[in-house]
């Protein structure tokens, strides 16, 4: 079975994340009224962190050298560096077995006082890999590389850090015929007996890393990786998932928060279900935006576009290389360009393509989403995305609950919603490992502010998630500054109010005025 949304930007958004220009509005800069992000109080941290690391691991030294090829990626060019750092398997035994993150950086250009220090990234998912990512957004980050190293890592179960992979590439293709909107008993079975072959294949693989590959687990190991890298504060850009990240860390170590960016906020009051439906709603918007941009009457478009679906559900298109488009892969086909406003065009080649009875071009952008290659290989972002959000989701809603919320779910999106409805009992179905929590805690009180770029018309993670992040936040803590803008991302993706916003907070410590909005 195959998962197309939840918070994800790497392998959709990042690879439609585009520099440009654009204006927008002013709001506080450094003669502003607000204290800069270096000027804050800060307060001891909350949570159960470990208060003693041995030292064989906060003294590591770190033997960056030059970064090798992977399977999928090739090298990067010789100003990154790559390194492995140990953590602990179980943070509650900092002093028992460990484990390797591989990290990557380039270092920064700028020397002695005007260099601030690291400047981590994560790049969503959760299961993204930021050692591969990292280098393709070079020239996005080049400005903040005249202050900071640029630095990011492959979180635990991602990649080169323990990747889990749970599926074999044969089975991953055999999955994806499987019906995901489920209409008769037979095929919600064959769905929910495959959601719990897929946990059984992560915990078979896995073993027991998969109980401590947490979103909290993780951001304790941001704070080794401070402590490692030798600074002071964490200084920090999460994108999409990695905003989530981003909260819990200020709430486990307020005290070490330095300039921490989140773009693409994912909304902390959100459970299992809340989320699936502010996607529902999210992409839905993205898609009537789309509609309203090619003159279709977004009604009607929609209605258009489910009835296309409604036909694939039992007879899948053909396509050049002799798969089928089945309804599943449309949606995902779909999906992908909606990520980024210049991608639309895409949309409706395909789209035009599959009401002629060609799927080829929907099938295409599915694969792009999916990370399979022309030779059937597909990557692992999505296993251990499943494996990250599964342990950190208490929720298993069942088949008969989702049944339930479908007539919710559908009158949100007549195009998304039955898979996104179906989606919540499927998803954790059966999982081998109890999840962590319904909602995470992200209250920093006392932090140093935190700035939140929110996107107003980002169909993953929905603009009011960013709103809510900055209450959850807390007051004078969490700042957002908004973009009236299309795409998932907003910082390198057109608006150069956005930009220079965010690079007067990280290079700077400018904080602008809370509610700033840039168009």
């Amino acid at each position: 079975m195959a998962r197309f949304l939840r918070w994800t930007a790497l392998g959709a958004a990042a690879a439609l994340l585009a520099a440009g220009c654009a204006g927008g509005s002013s709001g506080g800069g450094e003669d502003g009224k607000r204290p800069s992000a270096d000027a804050r109080p800060s307060v001891g941290s909350s949570g159960t962190a470990p208060t003693a690391l041995p030292a064989s691991l906060t003294g590591q030294q770190l033997d960056w050298g030059r970064c090798r090829a992977r399977a999928d990626t090739a090298a990067p060019g010789s100003e990154w560096q790559c390194a492995t750092m140990k953590v602990p398997l179980d943070w509650s035994k900092p002093s028992g077995k460990t484990i390797g993150l591989a990290l990557i950086r380039a270092r920064s250009r700028g020397s002695g006082s005007g260099r601030i220090g690291s400047l981590l990234f994560n790049f969503g998912g959760p299961g993204g890999s930021g050692v591969a990512t990292l280098p393709s957004y070079g020239s996005t980050f080049s400005a903040l590389r005249e202050r900071y190293d640029l630095v990011s890592w492959d979180p635990r179960g991602v990649g080169g850090s323990e990747g889990i992979r749970c599926r074999r590439d044969k089975d991953i293709q055999a999955a994806e015929s499987l019906d995901s909107t489920p209409d008769t008993a037979t095929e919600e079975e064959a769905y929910l007996q495959d959601a719990a072959a897929f946990g059984r294949g992560c915990a078979k693989a896995a073993g027991d890393l998969l109980a401590h590959v947490s979103t909290t687990d993780t951001a304790r190991d941001m704070d080794l990786m401070r402590q490692v890298l030798g600074d002071a504060k964490t200084h920090y850009f999460g994108i999409s998932y990695g905003t989530e990240l981003g909260g819990v860390y200020a709430h486990l170590f307020p005290e070490k928060v330095g300039r921490l960016v989140l773009d693409a906020v994912v909304d902390p009051t959100a459970d299992a279900v809340g989320h699936a439906e502010n996607q529902a709603r999210g992409f839905q918007r993205a898609l009537d935006d789309y509609l309203k941009s090619t003159g279709q009457d977004p009604e009607q478009g929609t209605a258009k576009i489910a009835d296309l679906l409604e036909r694939l559900d039992g007879d899948p298109l053909p396509t050049s290389g002799g798969r089928r488009l089945n309804q599943a892969l449309a949606v995902t086909g779909i999906v992908l360009p909606l990520y980024g406003e210049q991608s639309w065009p895409a949309l409706t080649s395909a789209l035009e393509s599959a009401e002629q009875g060609d799927g080829t071009e929907l099938l295409a952008l599915a694969d792009a989403y999916n990370e399979r290659d022309s030779s059937g290989n597909y990557g692992t972002a999505s296993h251990a995305q499943r494996a990250i959000s599964c342990l950190d989701d208490k929720q298993r809603p069942t088949a008969e609950e989702a049944r339930k919320r479908l007539p919710e779910f559908e009158r949100i999106s007549p195009v998304f919603g039955d898979f996104l409805g179906w989606d919540t009992a499927g998803w954790c179905h059966d999982w081998p490992v109890a999840g962590q929590y319904d909602t995470p805690e992200v209250s920093a009180p006392g932090a140093a502010p935190l700035l939140l770029v929110g996107n107003t018309g980002d169909p993953a993670t929905p603009y009011e998630g960013a709103r809510k992040m900055a209450d959850e936040l807390g007051e004078g803590v969490g700042v957002l500054l908004t973009w009236k803008g299309e795409g998932h991302v907003a910082y390198g993706s057109g608006s150069d109010c956005v930009d220079a916003t965010v690079n007067a907070y990280l290079l700077k410590g400018t904080v602008p005025q809370d509610g700033k909005v840039c168009s």
